[in-house]
Order: C-alpha cells, then structure tokens, then sequence
C-alpha cells in the first residue's frame, strides 16, 4: 500500500499493530507490543517510541518483524527505528534493522531493578466485571490492597483469553502505584524456568534467588508450564516456600484447577491450593459488549453505527482476545478501505472468520456414536448391560450429553440407552455433574464433546 493511502501516523500504525498482532497472537501483543507508540512518520521511516527498560530488547527481538509489517502498509522502503523519552524531547534511537541484522537474542535482565514490565493498559479500572469474572476481580483487588494479608497465595484459573493475565496486571499496577514502595515481579512460568536454567549455567543462583525471593509481590503467569520440569518446579517449591514463610504475597494463574495440574509435585499442588482458588467463566453478552465499548473508547475509535458492538459480541462469545481480535479486524479494514465503521462493514469481516451458522439438534443416535468414537467404543457396547468402566463412564457421558442438547425426555433417552429407566438416566446425569465439579480433565473432555455434538451443518458435512 502507497504510504500517501496513509496521511495519519495514528491510523496507519493502528492497521500496522493489528498485522502485528496477528502474527504474534493477543498475548504477546499486549504484553509486549501494546505500548509501543508512533513518534513521527516520514516518507522512508516509521519511528516508534517503546519503554526505556525494554527498548533494546524490542528492538532486538521484534525489529524485523515491525519493519516488515510496516513495508506491508506503508510501502516497501520504509525502515522502522526506535527510541526511548517522552514525545518532543530527543531520544536514543535505535534501528530495527541494524538489531535485526545483529541475529542475537538478548532476553530482559533478572534483576529485582531490572523485572519484566508490567502492561500500563492492564488495571483495575480497564477490566469489565460481569457475573463471570466477579470474584476473580474482587480478590485481585483485596490482594492487590493488602499484599500477604488478604489471600495468599490467589489462585486465579481459567481458559485462555479470559482476563487472567489483565488481572495479574492490575494487582502488580495497583502495588506501584499505591503499595508505598512495595517490590512487584512479574514474571511468566516460561520466563521463571529460562530465568533458572540461564542461572544455573552461569552459576549465578544468588541474583536469580534475589530476585524472586525478594519480591513483595510475584506474579507468576501459566503455571501450568511448571509441569514436568523436575529442577524448576524443586526451585520454585523452595522459592513459594520463602516467600510465603516472610509474609510475601503470590498470585498464580493457571488454566485449569491444581489438582488437574498432571504431572505436578503434589506438595506444590497443596501450595496453590491454600489460598483462595478463583475461576473465571466466559462472559455473557452484556459483558462482551461492555468489554468491547471500553475497547473502542481507549483506542478513539469512531463507531459509525454503535450496534457493530451488538454485532461483534453475538458472532464471538467464549474469548476476550477473539472479541478484541475481532474488533481490531474491523478497524484495521476500515483504515486499509476508508469505509465506515458500521454494520455493513462488519459483517463483511466477521462472516470470514466468525459466520453465521445454521444449527440443528443432534439426535440421540448421532450423540451415541461421537461419543462411542471418542471412547473408542461401540454404540452397542455402550447400550449394553455391561458395568465395564470403560463402557460405563461414556455411557454415562453420553446420557448427559443427551439430555442437555436433544431436548428428548428421560424416559425416551432411557430407552435409547438399552431400555434404562428414569432413575439410571438421572443417576448418570448426576454422576457426571459431580465430576465436573472437581475434575478438570474431564471439564476439558464434555467441552469438547459438547462442541462435536452440538455443532453447525457445515460441520456436520465436512
């Protein structure tokens, strides 16, 4: 694309920041990328200003990267530079190009001084509660005002997408600003483990312990990577354990319960679940709307018609980040076409990655046989009067799943399942539900069933 298609720096490093954070996925972007910002554009450079602690890191690791979104929109000639300070005043520039070229990869400093920075858009204040979100949200923020006082440690879990991350944020955001000089490391589980094995191989074990053991606050993100890893997760044990014993608060997130954490110590099992343990569920349409109305006021995009938002939020309905994505997609078409931004335009986009879909009831029979295949049993082993485990639990399975999406009454499942009566289907039900309640590993597998059974036409035909 011409770079006279683009006059406004603003809106042609918008279309370049949603390319990008197409390409990096939402996570990276907003931890990494969000704050970056357009300090000038000229014919043959784009210059970004990026965070001081991090600008040579950016520089070094998304350079490339930056450059060749920005040839993408801007034209193929234009070179990307950084620097540091504040709009109008001179900064330290540092090319992207001549980083790139370099090929090393150098990761943040491990220092206490020197921690990961925290997202300036991730607070308290941006997060929209809604009846999914509302106890995670109301524990952060008591953590968050009484670090190691409130609940230690807060154990917030949930599936990608769903504001775990914001949340641990926040509480490092609210600590700073307000918790009267009070230490805050945030740090991802990938980032504690490659922290850790860089120390061991240096033989430099007392910085890395100072500087999580010294923190205030930890923020540890996706703890789930921990698993498996037998040096980290005996590190990391002793490194709970210090901070704990010293009054120190920790936060965790997670994408499942603890005692799902397969392949965990069961000690740090017992850890993570000593506190409170906070789950966060999808978002009802209000919320996703609400998310998306305050999405669109901080970017100052200009909604030709507001209902795109009611749009948006009936098309995207399990993942903040999609709805973002999503809305992001729609913006950044809008600048590449010049159209406005309503309803038109965003069906135009949406029906590409999230269509309309026409939806059938499954029958009982059609229940039967996605759930006997993912069993790797028959329809007629699992209608049979064999109490076999292996052909109990999905039949059992299978009944749940029946009632919720057929609409058929108990009797007819009953019957459909080998002539079984009322009583047996409602035991089945009621099994099942119990274990939803404390097992992860089998939330994960009626969600995915769940999806087979209940899914569209053109589903059903590929």
């Amino acid at each position: 694309m011409a770079l006279s298609a683009h006059p406004d720096p603003a809106s042609a490093w918008r279309t370049i920041a949603a390319e990008l954070r197409r390409l990096v996925g939402d996570s990276v972007y907003e931890i990494w990328l969000a704050a970056l910002e357009v300090d000038s554009l000229d014919s043959d450079r784009l210059v970004l200003r990026a965070p001081a602690k991090t600008q040579s890191w950016l520089a070094g690791r998304f350079g490339p990267l930056l450059e060749r979104c920005a040839r993408q929109v801007l034209g193929p000639d234009v070179r990307v530079s950084f620097i540091t300070g504040t709009p109008g005043r001179p900064g330290r520039p540092s090319g992207a190009d001549r980083a790139g070229r370099a090929g090393s990869f150098t990761a943040p400093p491990t220092g206490p001084d020197d921690a990961v920075e925290l997202n300036p858009r991730y607070r308290f204040e941006q997060f929209i509660i809604g009846e999914g979100n509302r106890l995670a949200h109301a524990a952060a923020l008591a953590v968050a005002e009484l670090p190691g006082q409130a609940y230690n440690p807060l154990f917030l879990y949930a599936p990608p997408g769903l504001g775990k991350t914001h949340l641990l944020h926040a509480i490092g955001n609210y600590v700073r600003d307000y918790g009267g000089g009070a230490t805050v490391r945030y740090a991802t589980a990938e980032t504690f483990t490659n922290d850790f094995l860089r120390a061991l191989t240096s033989k430099s074990l007392d910085p890395f312990k100072q500087a999580y053991r010294d923190a205030d606050v930890l923020l540890l993100d996706d703890v789930q990577f921990l698993a498996s890893k037998t040096r980290t997760e005996e590190e990391f044990f002793h490194t709970f354990n210090a901070l704990y014993e010293n009054g120190r608060q920790l936060v965790l997130t997670c994408d499942r319960l603890p005692r799902a954490l397969v392949g965990l110590q069961e000690r740090l099992r017992e850890r993570f679940e000593a506190g409170l343990v906070a789950d966060i569920h999808p978002p009802d349409h209000a919320t996703r709307v609400a998310i998306l109305r305050k999405r669109a006021a901080l970017d100052r995009i200009v909604l030709t018609d507001p209902e795109v938002l009611d749009l948006i939020a009936e098309r995207v309905t399990d993942n903040i980040r999609s709805l973002e994505g999503a809305l992001i997609r729609i913006v950044a078409f809008h600048s590449l076409t010049q159209r406005p931004i309503d309803r038109a335009l965003a069906r135009e986009v949406l029906d590409t990655m999230y269509p309309q879909r026409r939806r059938t009831v499954p029958s009982i029979p059609e229940v039967q046989a996605i759930v006997a295949a993912h069993f790797e049993i028959s329809v007629e082993q699992m209608t049979s009067s064999s109490r076999a485990a292996r052909v109990a639990w999905p039949r059992q399975v299978a009944i749940h799943l029946a009632r919720e999406v057929t609409g058929e009454s108990l009797p007819s499942i009953g019957r459909a399942f080998g002539g079984r009566n009322h009583a047996t289907v409602m035991h089945a039900c009621k099994r099942v539900s119990e274990r939803l309640k404390n097992d992860q590993q089998v939330v994960d597998e009626i969600a995915r069933l769940s999806r087979l059974v209940g899914r569209d036409d053109a589903d059903r035909n590929c």
